[in-house]
């Protein structure tokens, strides 16, 4: 049987590697020498994988991102930091489950640590709220931010959330005040803040804790100001354009380093993080350590100056002339 969650494009080669394991064991059982027939087998699935992930499309990567085996903050934790203790709550409302946080060691080195976290289940993702945070979150997660700063902890912010919680519960609560005052107050934090987008990094609810000195973005990973469906449904009142919306978004790792968005896009395994965890955590560990040691190097000053200047620097408009301006 195929595993569950194909995606559609990817069927192609699941049966095609389906295929080889049922003659690598039908080999065995019969003692046969049909090793020719399977390596030219395994020669043309590596030639397919190839041509399917070098060619892959902004739709198809979305769908990587919100793979339901895809690793999320909580796996991450246990596989990169040690001694992790979670903390809860915003002492002014609640516990957040879509948004977990808390203190952990890196090589021995003590980091906060915040980020969204889905379900893996229906159950486990109504109880997490698909990883779409309340402003009690990001409240939780402005408080974990502050006292970083009071113990000179670096903060490591992992975003994978379709956006924030829309319902009027939320916007009763202030929803659009905590997102804003988080981004005021991580434009002045005195301590590193590092960015990863690990899945989905969907509007405002990614950019509520996605301010940062150094913001990277997983290889199958986005970062928009709307999910794909929800700029079709706007623009052509159909949200099964979503594909094409997804083209013309530019929301991928590669388009967003052009532009100079993020600054670093982090691989994957082949296929996706989903298709072997401690190695996506692997290579997510060897970037957090570079970029604490490089961010920590810098004076609070420098730290703070160079993050304005990052920001100042994003975005451009055309004047009456046809030039284009740093904004």
């Amino acid at each position: 049987m195929m595993p569950n969650n194909i995606l559609e494009f990817e069927k192609p080669l699941i049966e095609l590697q389906e295929k080889i394991k049922e003659l690598q064991q039908f080999m065995q059982e019969k003692d046969l020498d049909i090793g020719d027939e399977i390596m030219r087998l395994k020669n043309r699935a590596h030639k397919l994988e190839q041509e399917i992930y070098n060619s892959i499309k902004p739709w198809q990567i979305l769908q990587i991102a919100r793979h339901q085996e895809r690793p999320n903050t909580g796996d991450y934790i246990n596989l990169i930091f040690d001694d992790y203790i979670e903390l809860h709550g915003d002492r002014l409302y609640g516990d957040d489950q879509a948004l977990i946080g808390g203190i952990g060691l890196i090589e021995g080195k003590p980091v906060t640590i915040i980020g969204n976290q889905k379900g893996k289940s229906t159950r486990e993702n109504l109880q997490r709220n698909f990883g779409m945070a309340h402003p009690e979150g990001y409240r939780k997660a402005l408080r974990l931010m502050k006292q970083a700063e009071k113990f000179n902890r670096p903060v490591v912010s992992l975003v994978n959330t379709p956006g924030a919680y829309p319902g009027i519960e939320a916007e009763e609560r202030g929803q659009a005040v905590a997102i804003a005052e988080n981004l005021l107050e991580m434009s002045d934090l005195a301590v590193p803040i590092i960015v990863i987008i690990i899945g989905e990094g969907g509007s405002g609810g990614a950019i509520g804790i996605g301010l940062g000195d150094k913001v990277m973005m997983m290889e199958y990973s986005y970062y928009s100001v709307s999910t794909p469906e929800a700029c079709a449904a706007i623009l052509w009142k159909d949200s099964s354009k979503a594909p094409e919306a997804a083209e013309a978004m530019s929301i991928t790792a590669p388009d967003l380093l052009k532009l100079g968005i993020v600054d670093k896009i982090i691989k994957e395994p082949r296929g996706g993080a989903h298709k072997n965890h401690g190695k996506a955590a692997s290579m997510l560990k060897k970037e957090i350590l570079h970029s604490i040691n490089e961010l920590s190097s810098l004076h609070r000053e420098e730290l703070l100056q160079r993050r304005y200047d990052k920001y100042r620097k994003i975005g451009s408009f055309t004047d009456k002339f046809n030039n284009a301006q740093s904004s």
